[in-house]
């Protein structure tokens, strides 16, 4: 087995770790056989970047799709290096299959690779943007974690190089592969509940200031690298970048709490408003678009309400007493509340004729049509069921909710021009992006 984990470190050609662990990683068996190419290789090679907990979840579900070998891997913690080797190399032996597993800290020696054909990133978010644009320069296809970018400039630059390198990126908003959420969005669009009022669509706070003490950075990580981007002085915290043990093996015990700052990421705006926005998106027929007005907390509300041009208003607060993180569409014949693992409606007629959802003993992140999907997609150069202008469109709302609340007040949105309306002291303007620091650039 090789290794590459050089000594001397270039930010340019950074790597990036997904703060996000796993607990263990039980191999599911195989999935079903993809679609025949149109035109392209029958064997997909792929190459992880990001070897944190969702990664974990993300191995599982496409080292076992058909016709996928997964080849390479790379992170700034060396452990996480360590741990993505043992797993590949122990689904391979098992599969009796001879398979050569490479790890790098830099990302740019992945992608210099010129027989890996894809990449999955599953970074922090402050790095998607940088990544993937790199990986598509790079002649890959991508799978990129939700929420797609960090800021509303960065997914504008995504769009931008998706299409001019003719790639295909998928996104892991993987509710838009399952069948209690279709339902629900169809429902929602052939009519069956009538003229849609109001979306209730919870999915938590938005992110808060920085607040954690300063703690010793583990030798084997590279913060440094981590940050990349990120300006300011951020200092390390085992609550950002969850540890693991190889002996004893013990993985991470916590999702990377860098999503919860607002140096670093965007809360449960964007955490979970990439999927249950997401969500309310589709089903209001509103993707690549978005609502024209984003009201924050506080301005007169417990919660961020967004205003669509046809006067439907799409709103954080809860649908239920347990404040689940879901979706209730509300029309004026009826309503619909979904989220993981839980349909309700206003009518039997407006029911799923039976339980969908399967494979409930599987973890929800590793539940693989999302992933055969993008696969299909790769392989027939078609776009997946969530192409880059979607997760564009989709993160859009949820960073326009925080920089609302960032503001304290409500600020009007041109979604045909992605440009805010009515913004004569530039102060909304200023938050579609951040300075990054040098010698980064986007």
């Amino acid at each position: 087995m090789k290794k590459k984990h050089p000594q001397s470190y270039s930010r340019r050609r950074f790597i990036g770790t997904t703060a996000t662990g796993m607990a263990g990683l039980a191999m599911i068996p195989s999935l079903s056989s993809c679609v025949k190419p149109a035109a392209a290789s029958s064997e997909i090679t792929i190459g992880f970047i990001g070897l944190g907990r969702q990664a974990m979840f993300l191995l599982n579900a496409f080292i076992n799709i058909e016709g996928v070998k997964v080849v390479a891997g790379c992170d700034v913690y060396g452990r996480k290096r360590t741990r993505f080797e043992n797993k590949v190399n122990e689904y391979y032996a098992k599969a009796e299959q001879s398979v050569d597993v490479t790890t790098y800290e830099e990302y740019g020696e992945l992608l210099a690779r010129k027989d890996i054909d894809a990449v999955v990133v599953a970074i922090p978010d402050h790095w998607h943007a940088l990544v993937a644009i790199a990986a598509c320069k790079a002649g890959k296809d991508v799978y990129l974690e939700k929420p797609m970018t960090f800021t509303i400039k960065e997914g504008q630059e995504l769009v931008k190089t998706v299409r001019s390198t003719n790639r295909i990126v998928g996104i892991g908003s993987q509710q838009r592969s399952d069948p209690n959420f279709h339902r629900a969005v169809n429902l929602v669009q052939n009519g069956s509940l009538g003229r849609i009022e109001i979306v209730n669509a919870y999915v938590g706070a938005p992110p808060i200031p920085y607040n954690l003490p300063v703690e010793e950075v583990p030798e084997d990580l590279n913060w440094d690298l981590w940050l990349g981007p990120l300006s300011g002085d951020i200092h390390y915290n085992k609550e950002l970048n969850p540890p693991i043990s190889l002996n004893p093996a013990k993985d991470e015990e916590f999702w990377g709490g860098w999503r919860w700052y607002k140096e670093m990421g965007g809360g449960f705006t964007t955490d979970w408003g990439a999927h249950m926005f997401d969500i309310a998106q589709w089903g209001l027929g509103m993707d690549g678009s978005g609502p024209v007005e984003a009201a924050p907390i506080g301005d007169g509300s417990e919660f961020m309400n967004f205003k669509y041009q046809n006067g439907v208003v799409l709103s954080s607060e809860p649908f239920n007493e347990q404040m689940t993180k879901g979706v209730k569409f509300l029309g004026d014949k009826g309503w619909i509340e979904v989220s993981r693992g839980h349909y309700q409606a206003s009518d039997d007629s407006l029911m799923p004729p039976k339980a969908e959802g399967g494979d409930s003993d599987v973890p929800y992140e590793s539940k693989g049509s999302h992933h055969q999907n993008f696969i299909d997609a790769v392989r027939n150069r078609v776009d997946p069921i969530v192409p880059v202008e979607i997760g564009h469109s989709s993160c859009t709302v949820c960073t326009l909710g925080n920089i609302a609340c960032e503001l304290g007040r409500p600020i009007q949105w041109d979604p045909a021009t992605q440009t805010f309306v009515d913004d004569a002291d530039g102060e909304a303007a200023a938050l579609l992006h951040y300075d990054y620091r040098k010698p980064y650039s986007l």
